[in-house]
C-alpha cells in the first residue's frame, strides 16, 4: 500500500534555531460534545472535525499541511535525493507477463516517463499487432486522481466493461468500449463497485452492482442491456443485510455468473444465473448459515467447494450441479488440517491446485486429479511468499503463480504440472546495481506475554551490525485475516542500504499461523494484536537487534490503529512511529452507522452498543486512552476523500495528541486533499510520499545523506 508521508526535524536542528525561527503548530479549537452510550458519557473535543465542508475544518488542514511543509524544509535535500534513488531502481519502460485468455493474449506496459500503465492485447500470439485497450496516462489528463477500476472483456471478445474513479472515494462510473472501433457507448453508470462485473453470454446484457453513496456499501445488482437507458436497468439481487460486502463476477468456466455475500468471519452466501440466460432468475447456491464460510469454483458438471463447514482451517469438498443445497451431498476432497490453512484453489481439466498455510509460510499444493499424485512446490527460503497467479484457462497443463521473498524480486513463473519443469518469466527488474546476495533474511519466533511464539520476518544488509546500533523499522498490520508476507521491494533497499533492518511481525488478528491466529486478534481477544507488536519491540531491543532510540514502528488504516495502541501502551520503546490513514477513534466510529463500512465491521471489532464491547473498545481506542505522558516523534497521514477511514480520525487524535504529550517531539499531521485511503494514484508520485516516510525517519537517527 502507498501512503502519503512527511517528515519531521530532530530536536538537534530544532534548538539550534532561534525561538522565532520555530515553527507553531496549529492549534484546533476545542468544542466539546458530550457523547453518551450505555450510560456512559465521554466528551469529545474536537467531534466538529468532522464537517467536512466547513471553511474552518478545511483552513485548519491546510494549516497542519503549511506546518508540516515548514518542518520538511530542513530535509528537502535528503527527500528530493530519496525519490532520485528510489525511482531509479524502477524499470520505466516496462511490460507485465502476457496471459491468453481466449484469442488473445494480454498484457499491461509502463512507457518512461508515465504513471499508469497502458492495457493491450495481440492476438493469436505476441507476434500479433498491439492492440490498446486503455491509455491509463492519456485517461488521466486532467485528474489530480486517477484509478481505472478493472476491465471485463465480453465472450466476442468486442466490447470491454471498464470503470473510473476519479476523485478517490472507491464510486466508480461505469462505461463500455467497443473495442473494433474504439467507440464508448454513451450509457454511464455512476455510483458503482467497479471491478464487481460481469457479461451475459448474449454479448449485450450486462451486470453490476450498486453502491450506497453515503455508506459505500455495494447493495443492488442491476441488469444493463447495451444501447438502453441505465435509468431503465432491472434490479436482480438486492442484499438486505447491511453488514455483508457484495461482489459480483463470471465463473472460470463462463457457465455463470456469481454474486457472493460475504461478512467476513461469519457467513457466505453465492446467487448463480446461468449467463446463457441473463433474463433468467439467480439462484441460491446454498442458504447463509451463521459461521459458514465457503467460496466455489465450477468445474464440468460439479463445484469444488472450499469451506469451514465442521473445519475451523477450511477443507475441500465437491458437490453436483443442482445438489448444492442439499449438504449431504457434499463429498469430501481435502480434509480439515488443524496445522494447515486451505487459502484458495484453482482447478485444471486434469489438475487441482491448493494455496496452503502451514507454519506462517505460504505452500502451493499441486495434485494430479486422474493419477492422485500429490507434490509441494520447493522455494528453498526461510521467508518469502508464493501464490496461485491468474490461470483463466481449464484445459492446460501449465500453472502460473508469482513467486517473491525479502531478498528476491517479485517473480512470475509456468510451472508443467506433467513434467515438473519451472520455468521463470519474468523477474522484477531492479536498477541500480541491485545484488540479492547483498542481503540476508532471517525467521525468527519471539515469545509473546501469554506464552505464544510470534513469527518474525526480517531483512538486513549484510554486515549490519546485531550490537544495538543499527535502526530497525518495525511493520504489522493484524487485522481482518490479513496476511502480511514477506515479499520483496525495491523502494525498501534505501532503508537498507543505510543500515537499517527491517522487520515484520506476523502479530494476531492476521492468518498467518491458521484460523486461530485471526480468530484470536478479534472482537474481545484484540489486545493480543498491540501485545504481540509491543513484546516483538522489546525482543528486538532486548537481544540487540536495535535499541529503544533507534526502534521505528509503522502501519497504516487498521494498522494505523495498531500504532496508536502500542504507543499508548509503551512509548518509550519508539523513536518515531509513522501511522498512516490510521483507524484511531474506535467507539465513535463504530457507534455511527451512517459512516462508510461501519456496520460491516461488527464480527471484527464488535457493536460498542452492546455494554460488553462498548466497554473492551473503550479500553484500548487510540484516540480515548491518549493520556498525559511522553509519546514518540509521530508522523500522522489522511486523505480528505478517504472512503475507508474518514480524515477527521487522525485529525482528531493528533490535535489531542499534541494537548496531552509531556514531551518534546513533533505531532504532524498531513492530509492529502485530493486523494483518499490510498494516497496518490501515479506510480512516481508515490515514490514521493515514500521519500518523505523515509526521511522522517533517517533524519531522525542522524542520516542526511
Amino acid at each position: 500500500m502507498k501512503h502519503l508521508c512527511f517528515t519531521l526535524i530532530t530536536t538537534l536542528t530544532l534548538h539550534s534555531m532561534t525561538q522565532a525561527q520555530t515553527p507553531v503548530p496549529p492549534k484546533a479549537a476545542v468544542k466539546p460534545k458530550e457523547l453518551v452510550t450505555n450510560g456512559h458519557t465521554r466528551v469529545d473535543n474536537y467531534y466538529y472535525l468532522n464537517e467536512r465542508e466547513n471553511p474552518e475544518v478545511i483552513k485548519y488542514l491546510n494549516d497542519e499541511n503549511a506546518y508540516v511543509d515548514q518542518m520538511l524544509a530542513p530535509v528537502k535535500t535528503l527527500q528530493d535525493k530519496l525519490f532520485t534513488e528510489l525511482k531509479g531502481r524502477i524499470k520505466e519502460q516496462d511490460e507485465s507477463v502476457p496471459y491468453k485468455e481466449g484469442n488473445f493474449f494480454y498484457y499491461s506496459r509502463y512507457i518512461t516517463g508515465g504513471e499508469y500503465p497502458i492495457y493491450c492485447r495481440r492476438k493469436g500470439s505476441m507476434q500479433g499487432t498491439e492492440e490498446i485497450l486503455f491509455d491509463g496516462n492519456a485517461m488521466a489528463e486532467g485528474h489530480n486522481y486517477y484509478q481505472l477500476g478493472g476491465y471485463e472483456i465480453s465472450d466476442n471478445e468486442e466490447l470491454a466493461i471498464f470503470s473510473e474513479d476519479t476523485v478517490s472515494r472507491r464510486l466508480y462510473t461505469l462505461r463500455v468500449k467497443n473495442l473494433k472501433t474504439g467507440t464508448i457507448y454513451p450509457e454511464a453508470i455512476a455510483n458503482t463497485e467497479g471491478g464487481s462485473v460481469a457479461w451475459a453470454a448474449d454479448n449485450k446484457t450486462l451486470f453490476y452492482v450498486k453502491k450506497d453513496p453515503q455508506t459505500l456499501l455495494g447493495y443492488q445488482v442491476y441488469r444493463h442491456v447495451l444501447g438502453t437507458d441505465p435509468k431503465a436497468d432491472v434490479l436482480v439481487y438486492e442484499e438486505k443485510d447491511n453488514q455483508f460486502y457484495m461482489g459480483l463476477h463470471r465463473s472460470k468456466s463462463k457457465k455463470y455468473v456469481e454474486i457472493v455475500s460475504d461478512h467476513n468471519g461469519v457467513a457466505t452466501e453465492y446467487q448463480l444465473l446461468e449467463a446463457s440466460q441473463p433474463n433468467a432468475a439467480f439462484k441460491t447456491f446454498l442458504p447463509r448459515q451463521k459461521g459458514h464460510e465457503y467460496d466455489i469454483v465450477h468445474y464440468q458438471n460439479k463445484f469444488y467447494v472450499r469451506t469451514n463447514w465442521k473445519a475451523e482451517n477450511f477443507r475441500l469438498m465437491e458437490v453436483p450441479e443442482g445438489k448444492t443445497a442439499d449438504m449431504a451431498a457434499w463429498k469430501e476432497v481435502i480434509p480439515h488440517r488443524p496445522d494447515v490453512y486451505l487459502g484458495n484453489m484453482d482447478v485444471f481439466v486434469n489438475h487441482l491446485v491448493l494455496g496452503e498455510r502451514k507454519a506462517g509460510l505460504t505452500n502451493i499444493r499441486v495434485i494430479n486429479q486422474k493419477t492422485k499424485a500429490d507434490e509441494y512446490l520447493d522455494f528453498g527460503e526461510p521467508a518469502y511468499v508464493a501464490g496461485i497467479g491468474y490461470n483463466p484457462d481449464f484445459n492446460t497443463n501449465v500453472l502460473r503463480f508469482g513467486y517473491s521473498s525479502l531478498t528476491t524480486p517479485s517473480s512470475t513463473f509456468d510451472y508443467n504440472m506433467d513434467t515438473k519443469v519451472k520455468t521463470l518469466l519474468k523477474q522484477q527488474e531492479v536498477l541500480g546495481g541491485f545484488d540479492k546476495n547483498n542481503y540476508a533474511s532471517e525467521r525468527i519466533y519471539v515469545k509473546s506475554r501469554d506464552g505464544v511464539q510470534v513469527p518474525v520476518s526480517m531483512v538486513y544488509r549484510k554486515g549490519t551490525k546485531k550490537d544495538g546500533s543499527a535502526p530497525l523499522l518495525q511493520y504489522a498490520y493484524g487485522s481482518y485475516g490479513y496476511s502480511t508476507d514477506p515479499g520483496f521491494s525495491s523502494t525498501r533497499l534505501s532503508l537498507l542500504d543505510r543500515g537499517f533492518i527491517f522487520a515484520i511481525a506476523h502479530i494476531r488478528g492476521g492468518q498467518e499461523m491458521g484460523r486461530r491466529w485471526y480468530e484470536d486478534g478479534k472482537m474481545l481477544k484484540k489486545k493480543n494484536t498491540f501485545n504481540d507488536f509491543v513484546d516483538v519491540s522489546k525482543y528486538l531491543i532486548d537481544t540487540k537487534y536495535t535499541s529503544a532510540d533507534k526502534l521505528f514502528a509503522m502501519g497504516g488504516s487498521a494498522g494505523g490503529l495498531l500504532m496508536g495502541a502500542v504507543i499508548n501502551q509503551a512509548p518509550q520503546l519508539y523513536r518515531g512511529v509513522v501511522a498512516a490513514v490510521p483507524f484511531v477513534d474506535v467507539v465513535t466510529t463504530m457507534l455511527d452507522e451512517s459512516i462508510p463500512l461501519t456496520t460491516g465491521e461488527f464480527e471484527e471489532w464488535g457493536n460498542p452498543k452492546n455494554k460488553p464491547y462498548y466497554d473492551y473498545m473503550l479500553s484500548y481506542s487510540p484516540y480515548d486512552n491518549v493520556t498525559k505522558q511522553a509519546y514518540p516523534n509521530l508522523l500522522v497521514t489522511t486523505g480528505l476523500h478517504d472512503s475507508q477511514v474518514q480524515y477527521w480520525e487522525p485529525a482528531k487524535w493528533v490535535a489531542k495528541l499534541r494537548t496531552m504529550t509531556t514531551g518534546t517531539n513533533q505531532l504532524l499531521l498531513h492530509t492529502n486533499m485530493e486523494a483518499g485511503h490510498g494516497g496518490a494514484s501515479g506510480r512516481f508520485q508515490a515514490l514521493k510520499e515514500i521519500a518523505l516516510e523515509y526521511a522522517f525517519m533517517l533524519n531522525l537517527v542522524g542520516i542526511q545523506q
